[in-house]
């Protein structure tokens, strides 16, 4: 038996499991995916309208977290990032002082998560690292340690 094969986790009394981490979404994975296609729906007509920081606000309400609810969250990031999109450079910080301190806070998750996900960089990623930076100089770096120590990850 090779030792690059052994689960030392198996062996530890003090492994930490993803489930520990966080509490889980009370909603049913189904409803959760459910709300996410409702709140897309509803992103795609408030920007009909022209209306970016309330499509942002609703894409940001409420949003999955906790284990099997990946396919939600990816519906998510999605809806995000199509508003992300969708504004002009000009237009970043006056959407971004509109927002929340809580929301603010989640768009940094939401942000992040695009620049991990394969590929989405060589998409949109100078729209991601813009919004980061307007963000950062609205929210200031406390937005970041934020996200880094919240446990929920978007």
């Amino acid at each position: 038996m090779s030792f690059r094969k052994i689960d030392i986790d198996a062996y530890d009394e003090d492994v930490l499991l993803e489930g520990e981490l966080c509490e889980p979404d009370p909603r049913d994975p189904a409803q959760v995916l459910s709300d996410a296609k409702e709140k897309q729906a509803a992103v795609r007509s408030t920007l009909a309208k022209g209306d970016i920081p309330g499509a942002l606000g609703i894409a940001l309400d409420s949003t999955p977290y906790g284990p099997n609810v990946e396919e939600a969250k990816n519906l998510t990031l999605q809806t995000v990032v199509s508003i992300l999109n969708s504004t002009k450079s000009s237009e970043i910080s006056n959407v971004v002082k509109a927002l929340s301190q809580d929301s603010q806070d989640t768009l940094m998750k939401y942000l992040y998560k695009g620049m991990g996900m394969p590929g989405w960089g060589d998409v949109s990623g100078s729209v991601l690292l813009g919004w980061h930076e307007k963000l950062t100089e609205v929210a200031g770096t406390g937005c970041i340690v934020r996200v880094m120590t919240d446990r929920r990850t978007a």
